[in-house]
């Protein structure tokens, strides 16, 4: 199913990043999250997958209910990781049965305890070999893949970082998803190092609202993502949840809303299965055209 329908001029694509909770209770508030975030009718719903692969039946049941419900298109998150290529084969079969639509095409993170990434005998090394698989082999899913404009932790330069995406594009992917940042300037800097590079596939931020400092400091740092000094000083002002979630969402307001108004492809916000962060972004700027009408 082709993505390119999100992405047409004029026009901001809205999508969600979930992952699969461990519990039932998890599972429960998920789609009582999602139910809420449907208020803004995303374009689609992605889905991650623990480390290894070691949630990709969840993941499935996941995305698949996802749809069901709410009858939104949805993406898999696929990596390389412990897998050969034929089961990697074997999870897109089951992906196209449970009627996802889309993967994220990832190479993946080393398993817990591990630090660096080993290929699996018989498997892939890159994703640009995972989307290439997935074009010759499934051509009907459309294909995301991921962007670092802070430059990815392993790579030995931002060159050889670029050229690593540009192999992804160059075997078939329809649209770069980045990581978070905090910093719209980060952006900036990486959409216009694609397009010089010839990486003209839409280049959609990806957000993540600051609810907790000690949770974005940890994920920012396995990321490898940089918070302003400023937004940090802020946030340390007060040894207090609710601050913590006030701050966060103001700055992401401005954060988008600076975006919205250099004309991004679109915004994918990683919602950490949770919806008042993303849904309060939302609403302040429900007044503002953002996707071609009024949110």
């Amino acid at each position: 199913m082709s993505l390119a329908k999100y992405f047409e001029p004029g026009r901001l694509a809205l999508s969600y990043e979930l992952f699969p909770p461990k519990t039932a209770k998890g599972e429960e508030n998920l789609y009582a999250n999602v139910q809420q975030l449907m208020e803004f009718s995303p374009d689609f719903v992605t889905c991650t997958y623990g480390a290894g692969g070691s949630t990709q039946d969840k993941t499935l049941e996941i995305v698949s209910e996802v749809q069901r419900r709410f009858e939104v298109p949805v993406a898999s998150h696929l990596t390389v990781v412990g897998s050969t290529v034929d089961q990697l084969r074997e999870y897109l079969r089951r992906a196209q049965l449970a009627g996802v639509a889309y993967i994220v095409a990832l190479r993946g993170d080393p398993p817990q305890g591990e630090t660096e990434f080993v290929p699996t005998a018989g498997g892939l090394r890159y994703a640009n070999e995972l989307v290439t698989l997935i074009r010759d082999e499934f051509p009907d899913f459309g294909v995301l893949v991921a962007g670092y404009p802070e430059t990815h932790r392993e790579a030995p330069s931002p060159e050889t970082d670029l050229e690593n995406l540009k192999m992804k594009v160059d075997a078939g992917a329809d649209v770069v998803v980045t990581q978070l940042f905090y910093d719209n300037e980060d952006y900036f800097r990486f959409r216009d190092r694609c397009l010089e590079r010839g990486i003209e596939v839409p280049i959609v931020p990806g957000i993540l609202p600051i609810t907790s400092l000690p949770q974005v400091e940890r994920i920012a740092a396995l990321c490898g993502s940089r918070l302003p000094q400023r937004l940090v000083e802020r946030l340390r002002e007060r040894d207090d949840a609710a601050w913590h979630f006030e701050v966060g969402v103001e700055w992401a307001i401005e954060q988008t809303r600076g975006l919205i108004e250099v004309g991004v492809p679109g915004l994918h916000f990683y919602v950490l299965n949770q919806s008042p962060a993303t849904l309060r972004i939302l609403r302040e700027l429900r007044a503002e055209t953002i996707r071609g009408s009024s949110i």
